[in-house]
């Protein structure tokens, strides 16, 4: 545990699904007031998520902060929350590893990302966010242009059937992850990771390594949570994320994030 007489830290990473709030539902009233208090108290709050930049933007407003900068798409997008324009993007050619996706899945549901303007998808799928433009297209439509990001939805099985399939199969140019419950996964520009891109953030802030939080509870946080001076899993958090964190609070619907932030937050 970490003392609360302790220095602020000064960089504060949150994810935001199973973190900041349980998907579907608002951020509470306690979670906002206490990343409010942070940001108040001149900590850089950087809401880092898999989620895109449209529905990235709704959490931060809700949240009330007007200043900074934001993470999404799981590290392949930064934007200044001040004005929402991306500055920092990484793409990939998503045409490889659609073809390999689609000969070890054939109905799977791919879907590709257009930063700041909505998403094009083969399919309905799951929890989507209709944020923006949402088209349906064809697989060879998904390549037209590089991409941030590319998703997979299989409904034709389980998330361990999922992972079970790919095995240690790569794709090519990108690395991908798995959702934390359903037969989702992510592809985006191998190397690119919450964890890589909040380095890169510190050190343009120059930051101390030592003065970093970060807070999360998915596969997509294991990074993250590696990268972090101290680092905190939800108590909802898979055990990976618990593995590579500092220490676990309690969960999402206890407001874990509150009951961190507190400690130097009020």
């Amino acid at each position: 545990m970490v003392d609360d007489t302790a220095d602020r830290p000064r960089l504060i990473a949150l994810d935001v699904d199973g973190t900041l709030l349980r998907t579907g539902q608002s951020i509470t009233p306690r979670v906002r007031d206490a990343v409010r208090a942070a940001a108040d108290a001149g900590a850089h709050v950087v809401v880092a998520t898999g989620r895109t930049l449209l529905a990235t933007r709704m959490v931060v407003q809700d949240l009330g902060i007007g200043e900074g900068w934001t993470i999404c798409s799981n590290g392949a997008v930064q934007a200044n929350i001040s004005t929402w324009q991306p500055r920092d993007v990484h793409t990939f050619d998503p045409e490889p590893s659609v073809g390999v996706l689609r000969e070890l899945f054939p109905d799977m549901v791919l879907s590709v990302e257009k930063v700041g303007v909505g998403t094009w998808a083969t399919g309905y799928y799951p929890g989507s966010f209709r944020l923006g433009e949402f088209r349906f297209v064809e697989d060879v439509d998904l390549s037209l242009e590089p991409t941030t990001r590319l998703n997979g939805w299989w409904p034709g099985g389980s998330l361990a059937d999922m992972v079970a399939v790919m095995g240690e199969r790569e794709l090519p140019g990108a690395g991908w992850v798995h959702g934390e419950d359903e037969p989702w996964l992510v592809a985006s520009r191998h190397g690119v990771s919450k964890g890589w891109a909040l380095e890169r953030l510190r050190l343009e802030l120059d930051i101390p390594a030592k003065a970093t939080l970060a807070i999360g509870d998915g596969y997509n946080d294991c990074e993250m949570l590696s990268w972090a001076g101290h680092s905190v899993a939800m108590g909802n958090a898979v055990d990976a994320a618990r593995d590579a964190a500092d220490e676990v609070t309690v969960t999402v619907a206890e407001d874990g994030v509150a009951a961190v932030l507190e400690r130097w937050f009020r």
